[in-house]
């Protein structure tokens, strides 16, 4: 995995109180989808465990897994007690028990696209769900953005994470959804989107950059600078858009 990717350990508690939860809506957009209870899930990427617990408390067996024991070790002391956790990355687990859903929050975008999608079928349920949502975290004011992106520049061009497959950001299907539609292993692939706003302070906000795994990979002096420069620019308040883009799709039943 990249450096980018296991770079969240050393803020756990960090990205556990900056980094906003799931809302009921995605766990009630999932089981729409799946149409019948869903009772056994396995997380891909869990975290400090912001999506686990939406789906662990209400009733889903979960079974967490990240190949970071500080944030899996920061996720047990958020979730309930009949959540497993595994400390692994995707590509390590190995297949055995199967689920009713395969889950991604945020997270897909790390894991390895040689076979992919080969290694969520191996781990679902014939019939099972796969989910998959996330979406940037993006400033609503367009002076602020401005601002911030002018105070970031001499030290990040860009703090977001491209599309793993380069679709670009007008078309209308989405990644993973573009993958999704190509894999032999899946049918019924949908997009859809939960519109959220979040309003915090400026410095929950600069908090939740601390988060973010462009910064994470800066050399400490450079980071506290551009947090710095970036405070600077900011009004006491900022209202975020954070939609949450959901994708699903369902493993094809085995001849």
């Amino acid at each position: 995995m990249s450096g980018r990717a296991l770079s969240f350990g050393v803020v756990a508690e960090a990205y556990e109180r900056f980094r906003p939860g799931y809302p009921v809506e995605l766990f009630d957009t999932v089981m729409a989808y799946a149409g019948r209870p869903v009772r056994t899930a396995l997380e891909i990427g869990a975290g400090t465990g912001k999506a686990t617990r939406l789906f662990a408390q209400r009733g889903v067996m979960v079974t967490a897994t990240d190949p970071d024991g500080a944030m899996l070790a920061e996720l047990r002391k958020h979730v309930p007690t009949s959540v497993r956790t595994t400390q692994a990355a995707f590509e390590d687990l190995r297949p055995g028990e199967r689920y009713g859903l395969v889950y991604a929050a945020a997270a897909l975008h790390w894991t390895n696209p040689d076979g992919r999608w080969s290694r969520v079928a191996a781990l679902l349920e014939p019939g099972g769900v796969f989910a998959s949502c996330g979406g940037p975290f993006r400033l609503a004011d367009p002076a602020v953005e401005a601002a911030v992106r002018a105070a970031r520049a001499p030290f990040l061009a860009n703090d977001e994470i491209p599309s793993p497959d380069g679709t670009p950001p007008d078309q209308e299907m989405q990644w993973p959804g573009t993958e999704l539609q190509q894999s032999e292993w899946f049918t019924g692939v949908r997009q859809s989107v939960i519109a959220r706003r979040v309003t915090m302070s400026a410095r929950d906000y600069v908090g939740h950059l601390s988060t973010v795994s462009a910064y994470l990979v800066l050399p400490a002096a450079d980071r506290e600078q551009v947090f710095s420069r970036i405070m600077q620019v900011l009004p006491d308040r900022v209202e975020m858009t954070a939609d949450i883009t959901v994708h699903l799709a369902r493993r094809r039943q085995e001849d």
